[in-house]
């Protein structure tokens, strides 16, 4: 089992370059890093792919747009 740190996600979301929706931000996370790959940030850990969307998203890491959402360079904090 690989664990991931949440900004990861974010770096992978910039890298694509596109608008997401929970469930292609989900499916594209599975496919960037395995089925089994648990998350963690410096406050929580043992996050599968559905509590990171849901962890990144509560902490405002998510910018909105006509298609969904994405992520942007400021979002990631560097600690």
């Amino acid at each position: 089992m690989t664990d991931i740190h949440a900004h990861e996600v974010m770096h992978m979301m910039l890298e694509q370059d596109e608008a997401f929706s929970r469930e292609s931000l989900a499916l594209a996370i599975v496919e960037r890093f395995g089925a089994g790959a648990k998350f963690h940030s410096c406050s929580s850990d043992n996050m599968d792919v559905h509590a990171v969307i849901d962890f990144l998203e509560a902490r405002g890491k998510f910018v909105a747009c006509d298609d969904g959402f994405s992520t942007a360079q400021d979002k990631i904090c560097n600690h």
